[in-house]
């Protein structure tokens, strides 16, 4: 039985260019598979950007006093 967690990006790639000829059962877990991994990825890049968000203000606070003091 093919699984598609866990797989190599080879054989996810060999299912998709052969999905017609497939089970219902290895499409669906890799479906499951490929969805689980994109909410992760979605979320990561969620907090990745609210991490850089408070990165950029904390770093325009810092600019904007060494600009007040260097007047």
């Amino acid at each position: 039985m093919e699984k598609c967690y866990n797989m190599e990006k080879e054989k996810i790639k060999e299912i998709v260019e052969n999905v017609t000829n497939k089970p219902n059962k290895v499409l669906i877990e890799c479906r499951d598979s490929l969805l689980d991994e994109f909410e992760k990825t979605k979320e990561l890049i969620v907090n990745l950007t609210r991490h850089l968000e408070a990165i950029e203000e904390y770093y325009n606070v810092i600019n904007n006093e060494i600009g007040k003091r260097l007047k």
